[in-house]
C-alpha cells in the first residue's frame, strides 16, 4: 500500500475520483490535442453523469482541458477561466455500456487539431485511459507516455523500441491497436523518462507517422 492509497492525492475539490481523476482525464486530452483547445464536447457515463455536478466533476474536467493540474487553485473557477481562454464546451449524458461508472469521453478541437479520449477515474485520483481517437489503449499516465499514430507497417514497433533505447530510457508498458492490416494504428508506450525533443522529432519524421505526442507524468509521487 502506498502513501497515496492512505491519504489520497493533493487536489482541490471534494472527491478524488470525481475531481482529481476527472481533472487528469482532461489533462490527457489537453496534452494529446497539442494546441490550445477551442471546443470541448464531453460525454459523462453513469456515476459521472448522476453525481458529477455535486462532486465538482464538470469543473475538474474543464480545468484539466485548460491544462490545470488537480492542485491548481484555479480549478474552482474553471468555467470563468474557460470563458477567458475562449473555450466553449458542453456536457451530455452517455451510456458507454459495461465500463467503469466514472468514465468520460472528451472530444477536443483546436485551431488545426482534434482529439477524442475515453478514460475512467478508478479511485484515489488514479485514471485509466482506454481509447484515443477511437482506438484501444491502456495507460494511466503514472509514467511519461508516448503516443504514436501511424500507418500500419512491418517493423514500426521494432524501430520504435530501438529509438527509445538509443535515447537512454526504457519501456514500462506498451499497447498497440490497429483498425485493420495496413490501416491506421496507435501505439501507447509508458516510459521511465520523457523522450528527448530530438527523439520525438525523429519519430515525427517517419513516412508512416501521422502524429506523435509525448504525454508527461500526471500522477503525484
Amino acid at each position: 500500500m502506498s502513501l497515496l492509497d492512505m491519504i489520497g492525492p493533493v487536489m482541490i475539490g471534494p472527491s478524488s475520483s470525481h475531481t482529481a481523476g476527472a481533472c487528469r482525464l482532461g489533462l490527457v486530452a489537453h496534452h494529446l490535442l497539442g494546441e490550445a483547445p477551442r471546443e470541448a464536447r464531453i460525454g459523462l457515463h453513469a456515476s459521472f453523469a448522476k453525481t458529477g455536478r455535486g462532486h465538482g466533476t464538470h469543473l475538474a474536467l474543464i480545468a484539466g482541458i485548460l491544462g490545470y493540474r488537480p492542485d491548481d487553485a484555479r480549478l474552482a473557477q474553471a468555467f470563468e477561466e474557460a470563458e477567458r481562454a475562449g473555450l466553449t464546451y458542453d456536457f451530455r449524458d452517455v451510456d458507454l455500456g459495461d465500463v467503469h461508472p466514472n468514465t468520460a469521453v472528451i472530444e477536443l478541437k483546436g485551431e488545426t487539431q482534434s482529439v477524442t479520449v475515453q478514460g475512467s477515474s478508478t479511485g484515489g485520483g488514479v485514471i485509466q485511459v482506454t481509447h484515443v481517437q477511437g482506438l484501444g489503449v491502456n495507460f494511466g499516465a503514472a509514467n511519461p507516455t508516448l503516443l504514436l499514430r501511424y500507418r500500419d507497417a512491418i517493423g514500426v514497433i521494432a524501430r520504435l523500441a530501438s529509438t527509445i533505447a538509443a535515447d537512454e530510457t526504457n519501456i514500462a508498458t506498451l499497447t498497440c491497436t490497429r483498425e485493420k492490416r495496413g490501416g491506421v494504428a496507435l501505439l501507447a508506450v509508458e516510459l521511465d523518462h520523457d523522450l528527448s525533443p530530438e527523439a520525438v522529432h525523429f519519430l515525427n519524421s517517419w513516412q508512416v507517422t501521422d502524429w506523435v505526442r509525448m504525454l508527461p507524468k500526471l500522477m503525484d509521487g
